[in-house]
């Protein structure tokens, strides 16, 4: 069993910036990617960046590409996402999430976090 738990979420203007951290816990030899997902307020959750963890390849959703970059540190077990450029539209409840295969859909992650809160004001 994988345990997630994501930090540094919070409360920025536009145009800010801001990352955050994934750790994982226990049985992690299984994990094959890790990624990030979001769920902002009325809307459904959706796919952000995903990481390959044996060859850091990496994708982003259109929404966040040149703006948003995962990165890993494998021997720590740790991901982040460093957050620039933020806009009022990327308020969410920002979740980690792992799995096996690389994929963007979420129904292929086994293992997610509890969230954490990121705010962008205008």
């Amino acid at each position: 069993q994988v345990q997630l738990v994501e930090s540094g979420g919070g409360l920025v203007q536009a145009g800010g910036s801001l990352t955050l951290s994934c750790t994982a816990s226990g049985r992690t030899s299984s994990t094959g990617v890790m990624g990030w997902f979001r769920q902002g307020p009325g809307k459904e959750r959706e796919f952000v960046a995903l990481i390959n963890w044996s060859d850091s390849s990496t994708a982003y959703a259109d929404s966040v590409k040149g703006r948003f970059t995962i990165s890993r540190d494998g021997a720590r077990n740790l991901v982040f996402l460093r957050m620039s450029s933020l806009k009022p539209e990327d308020t969410a409840l920002y979740y980690c999430a792992a799995g096996r295969l690389f994929t963007a859909r979420m129904r292929d992650f086994d293992a997610w976090g509890q969230g954490t809160q990121v705010t962008v004001s205008s």
